[in-house]
């Protein structure tokens, strides 16, 4: 099991530190959720911030491309560093050929798939995903309820993993009691939020308490 700390949640005016800490607590990877107020109404984090992490871990950093036509902003987040790159099939055209040109930089493609759309939708693509991030609260704000809807699509594609290879990824509302359930689903890995780190005091037990709560459930 993987634990990626949702950095929008984390504290900007320390961030080199909570960086620090979130690796020297055992997180696996970093998640920066990048928004740009049209795709979804939020904005938040950019290339810098993606930079300013990397500075702090050698752990990787990921950004999760919330934008309207990602294809030719791909490179901005390429030469920043990240080292998986999330983008939404219904951002844009050319889904495959951006997944393609991920992959082409030598980082690792993400797709990301929002609670309303079917397994059907983006089958094709798996061939060429790396990372499949399925979101289990809407897109574009923190602290939302788990859409228990979302559980069936979980099911499928755990079971295309064996298939395709990639890595399953939960995003949205990831408290113990649901990494422990979709782990035994067959999830991979978890974006951490306010659900199950940030906001509950310190960061080394809160992950050791996921990774227990994980064994139990196993």
């Amino acid at each position: 099991m993987e634990l990626y700390p949702s950095m929008m949640c984390a504290d900007f005016g320390n961030l080199a530190n909570e960086v620090r800490a979130l690796d020297a607590a055992g997180a696996d990877a970093f998640h920066c959720d990048i928004m740009d107020g049209v795709f979804v109404p939020n904005i938040t984090m950019g290339t810098n911030d993606i930079r300013a992490i990397k500075a702090a871990t050698r752990k990787p950093v990921d950004a999760h491309l919330m934008i309207v036509d990602p294809l030719p902003k791909l490179d901005l987040f390429i030469n920043a560093g990240a080292d998986i790159i999330y983008i939404h099939p219904e951002a844009g055209s050319f889904t495959a050929k951006a997944l393609l040109a991920i992959r082409a930089a030598g980082r690792k493609a993400g797709l990301a798939v929002n609670p309303e759309m079917p397994v059907s939708a983006v089958e094709d693509l798996l061939p060429l995903v790396d990372h499949l991030m399925v979101m289990t609260v809407s897109p574009g704000f923190a602290g939302q309820a788990f859409l228990d809807f979302t559980l069936p699509k979980i099911e499928r594609f755990a079971e295309l993993k064996g298939r395709f290879g990639y890595t399953l990824v939960i995003d949205g509302a990831c408290s113990p009691e649901r990494i422990a359930q979709l782990t035994n689903l067959g999830a991979d890995a978890f974006v951490l939020g306010t659900s199950a780190l940030f906001g509950k005091g310190d960061y080394a037990k809160s992950i050791e308490n996921l990774r227990t709560t994980h064994l139990v459930a196993a």
